[in-house]
């Protein structure tokens, strides 16, 4: 075998063309590798992918790609008054989410539930009396909470698109709606006092804050709508946001053990926990 001298010079003349580096990892690992760059780049634990339609699954995959800590900051920030006008903004930036509002929703139902039941416990154990739990309670604050959390906001924003304001999407709407509700879970807690004073005050200080925050991100939308009717919509709101506050008052934090004082009234004293053949009451004051 015989060797020969090649001058650096003659390597450096050859055209660019000829040096080429080659990968024999596949299509299908480089494109593995972009991906996960990009995913890194972006901070996103998983990207939208490219050409999905409304009616798939993947369209919506983006909304739940959330971390606890974002969740739980946009939950509490619901409950301060000065940071309600600008919660879109700055709570809700880059891009609001559909994870957090139906954690926060079904939370609020499992602690209605909960805490109540537990109420009634404490009530029938100080009075002696058995205790049947009331499961139809739980069904009716699913429907509550859901329909309101996730009916109510669907249905505000089909309105809102019929009056011609397209600056709220569906998903913003959903999540101040499922948010805003995250100051019942603490009240549900409260209201296990036997003290009424104390139930009534936490109940209207839940009310006020959330009514006070569906307001204030509510209102300005709707005064964007040509129609000035459109802004009478908010009476709407206020109006099925007190009567949900009612509705929890009276189903949910409305246990105290009493001596029954001659005939229950139909409708007004219910045996605690929803049974029947007990003597102590559960009244709704």
């Amino acid at each position: 075998m015989a060797y020969q001298t090649i001058e650096q010079d003659d390597v450096l003349d050859q055209p660019k063309q000829q040096l080429e580096f080659k990968s024999y990892l596949g299509a299908e690992a480089t494109a593995e590798n972009g991906t996960s760059a990009g995913a890194s780049r972006t901070g996103y634990r998983a990207e939208r992918p490219a050409n999905t339609s409304f009616w798939q699954v993947e369209h919506y995959q983006r909304y739940f790609d959330v971390d606890t800590s974002t969740v739980l900051r946009r939950c509490y920030t619901t409950m301060i008054p000065t940071a309600a006008g600008d919660y879109i903004a700055n709570q809700l930036s880059p891009a609001p989410d559909l994870y957090g509002p139906f954690w926060t929703l079904t939370t609020v139902i499992f602690s209605l539930f909960v805490f109540s039941g537990l109420s009634s416990s404490i009530a029938g154990y100080m009075s002696g009396q058995p205790i049947e739990y009331d499961f139809k309670l739980l069904s009716i604050a699913v429907t509550l909470v859901y329909t309101y959390g996730l009916g109510v906001p669907v249905l505000l924003w089909l309105a809102l698109r019929y009056l011609g304001v397209t600056e709220w999407s569906v998903i913003e709407a959903i999540a101040i709606f499922g948010y805003g509700q995250s100051v019942w879970i603490p009240v549900s807690f409260i209201c296990i006092a036997w003290v009424r004073l104390v139930r009534y005050i936490s109940v209207g200080i839940a009310f006020g804050l959330s009514g006070y925050f569906l307001v204030a991100n509510v209102y300005p939308i709707l005064a964007t709508a040509e129609a000035k009717a459109a802004r009478l919509l908010v009476i709407i709101v206020a109006v099925l946001h007190a009567a949900l506050a009612i509705s929890f008052q009276v189903l949910f934090f409305s246990y105290y053990p009493v001596d029954p004082i001659g005939p229950g009234i139909p409708g007004i004293d219910q045996p605690i926990g929803g049974g029947t053949g007990t003597n102590t009451t559960s009244r709704l004051i």
